[in-house]
């Protein structure tokens, strides 16, 4: 005789059926997170040539933020460049810096504004896929768009061969900054005698066969202000600083140039 079940007892084998699909659901859940986690990057890895790679912006900071009475014009975010076009990873017009490297371009730009200007700001840290976008351009012998304007006396080939372009950047690692002054006086960038980005001597800080005294002693002056606040020139580049003492000297970020980048207070 076929027995009939009682309500309780077909409640009973309905909540296991439910508890054996929950128990299904929990580690199809547990398994696909643990397939995503797989397929994630970690935030930090070691590159083919032994250098550390990591997309982690957790000790980075906007610029504007720490520091607001800098101007900004942010050239890798437009066109008017040596490439002639916006540079991979620059998502927005804003400049980001590591914490150490902010705290101290707030001292420069304390001094700065107590002789009557303000900081001008170009670059900053700068993504390693920025830097991928210059090394395809560099091969790119045929796109010569912007040679009159940043490297007229130059052949785009021996950019490479020169050091103007390579395949690893300072600003990469979160501490370099490129800047001039900005004259609140006269409303205008100080003259030092020659243009961010130039390719060649001139635009070296010594340089004085075509430039002035004034134009040289400007140059001097934006030196003596970041150097005061613990950053060190370039010896090709009058607008190119470092922090002396940078916190990540082996380590090149690749996380994009914007505002949910970095954390905000």
């Amino acid at each position: 005789m076929k027995k009939t079940m009682t309500r309780r007892e077909m409640l009973q084998g309905s909540g296991a059926t439910l508890a054996s699909l929950a128990g299904a659901l929990v580690l199809g859940g547990c398994a696909q997170q643990a397939t995503q986690a797989a397929a994630t990057p970690p935030a930090t890895t070691t590159a083919s040539d032994g250098r550390t790679e990591s997309t982690d912006a957790s000790d980075f900071v906007l610029i504007a933020d720490v520091v607001p009475d800098v101007i900004l014009e942010i050239r890798y975010f437009g066109t008017y460049n040596f490439v002639g076009d916006r540079i991979d990873g620059y998502e927005e017009p804003i400049a980001i810096t590591c914490k150490e490297s902010a705290e101290a371009l707030k001292r420069a730009s304390d001094d700065a504004i107590a002789r009557g200007y303000r900081l001008k700001i170009w670059d900053a840290y700068r993504p390693q896929r920025a830097v991928n976008h210059f090394e395809r351009w560099a091969e790119d012998l045929g796109d010569t768009r912007m040679k009159q304007y940043f490297y007229p006396e130059l052949d785009k080939s021996v950019l490479f061969d020169q050091g103007y372009i390579d395949h690893r950047s300072g600003h990469s690692r979160g501490a370099a900054i490129d800047l001039t002054l900005f004259d609140m006086n006269l409303g205008r960038d100080v003259d030092m005698g020659g243009t961010f980005d130039y390719f060649g001597e001139p635009s070296h800080p010594d340089y004085r066969a075509t430039i002035t005294d004034e134009q040289y002693n400007n140059r001097m002056i934006l030196r003596d202000i970041m150097v005061n606040a613990g950053f060190d020139p370039l010896a090709t580049e009058w607008w190119h600083f470092k922090l002396a003492n940078e916190p990540f000297p082996n380590t090149f970020f690749d996380f994009p140039v914007a505002t949910g980048s970095v954390a905000r207070a």
